[in-house]
């Protein structure tokens, strides 16, 4: 019988103990092992090693000092917020977000570049990103030196491993190894992410998903997502494939295969011609679902047919993925949750409808509108855990994907 790779072993034995002195620090060490199910001996290797490389510290309880307090003082562990700085950024068709966090992921400045890229060559997009670094760095008062490494999150079906972008709807040009291209100019570590990853693992360190070890997120934006997390790790396809839920079939016409986006995806939703002059300029402009919510308050007929169909395929959707995931949480984000309640009933009762009787109490359903900022803060995470998946030193150099 074939035995578990010990380094592979070891790696994830100290994800899971600086996962639980990131949630619960600070913490002691004999709590961190009833958490983890890990020896203490484990327990007290890992955290030495974790002390070593400067991304905890040891916190003392009581003063040893003191007449009144007998024995030595408890030592708790709590992670070392200056152990590493790392650039997130969330790249939208209309706009990019920045952030720079410290190792807690606590920001430390934020830039918006309200900007449309979505017709512009790969080139031109790689000068603003990296303007938009290196304004941000500046910002929190550090240089690029100072950082660790950068998370880039964006629609599309993204190669996690190599940093390719096979496709992207804000982006003119396919297969595109962005990762290296802007470790090159930034001389710094990046990494590249699928947008709904992201915002799933920003949920999991700061939002809706902090007390889970499974979840599963639905992004509902220019490009429909799926991120999922499974004991505590990001699940990823083949060489860390990114989940386009979009391409996702639903059946057969006249015309081929109808796919999950040509249903419920925003560009199916805003395609039709309005009568209002303003309703085109908006689309135009990216700004297309949040004047949508404007006419469906209105009781915008047009808007609300597709609003309810949309919602009614989304429902069905989620269903779909909790038979087969069975997760506790489903969380559901994303830029049509602006279409209201028209949009969230028919979504509800799809999925109430779809689910079957044996699951139907398994997955808690939550809709939360994150701005931008948040979803930025989702990419930092994404370079977050992989310093935590990495028995990497602070001292060391920042190798470049």
């Amino acid at each position: 019988m074939k035995t578990a790779d010990p380094e592979l072993m070891r790696a994830m034995n100290r994800l899971s103990v600086l996962d639980v002195i990131r949630r619960h620090g600070p913490i002691a060490r004999v709590e961190i092992s009833e958490r983890t199910q890990l020896s203490p001996t484990t327990v007290s290797a890992i955290t030495a090693s974790l002390l070593d490389d400067g991304l905890i510290l040891p916190r003392h309880e009581g003063d040893i000092r003191s007449e009144t307090v007998r024995g030595r003082p408890r030592v708790m562990l709590e992670l070392n917020p200056g152990a590493a700085r790392v650039v997130g950024a969330k790249i939208a068709a209309n706009r990019m977000v920045f952030v720079v966090t410290d190792f807690c992921g606590t920001v430390l400045a934020t830039l918006t570049l309200p900007i449309r890229i979505d017709r512009q060559p790969i080139s031109v997009v790689a000068d603003i990103v990296e303007d938009g670094v290196r304004r941000c760095v500046l910002d929190a008062g550090l240089s690029l030196a100072d950082v660790h490494s950068i998370c880039l999150g964006l629609p599309g079906v993204i190669e996690h491993r190599s940093g390719h972008i096979r496709s992207s709807p804000i982006l003119r040009d396919s297969n595109v190894d962005f990762a290296a291209e802007m470790s090159s100019r930034l001389d710094t570590r990046t990494i590249v992410e699928s947008d709904a990853t992201a915002i799933a693992l920003g949920h999991h360190w700061f939002g809706r998903a902090r007390d889970l070890e499974d979840m599963v997120l639905v992004s509902l934006e220019q490009t429909l997502g799926l991120g999922v997390l499974h004991n505590n790790r990001v699940f990823r396809g083949a060489g860390g494939l990114s989940h386009n839920l979009g391409d996702l079939v639903l059946g057969m016409n006249s015309e081929g295969v109808v796919r999950l986006s040509s249903q419920a995806g925003e560009t199916a939703i805003l395609s039709f011609q309005h009568s209002e002059a303003r309703f085109a300029e908006a689309v135009r402009l990216g700004r297309g679902m949040a004047h949508a919510q404007a006419l469906i308050e209105a009781d915008d007929s047009q808007l609300i047919t597709a609003a309810v169909r949309a919602g009614e395929t989304i429902g069905f959707t989620i269903a779909n993925i909790v038979t087969l995931f069975a997760p506790p949480r489903v969380i559901v984000v994303g830029s049509s949750l602006a279409l209201g309640e028209p949009f969230l009933k028919s979504l509800r009762d799809a999925y109430a409808l779809a689910m079957p009787p044996s699951l139907h109490d398994v997955s808690e359903l939550v809709f939360d509108n994150s701005g931008d900022d948040f979803w930025a803060r989702g990419a930092a995470a994404v370079a977050l855990y992989e310093l935590y998946e990495s028995p990497w030193s602070t001292t060391g150099p920042a190798s470049s994907v």
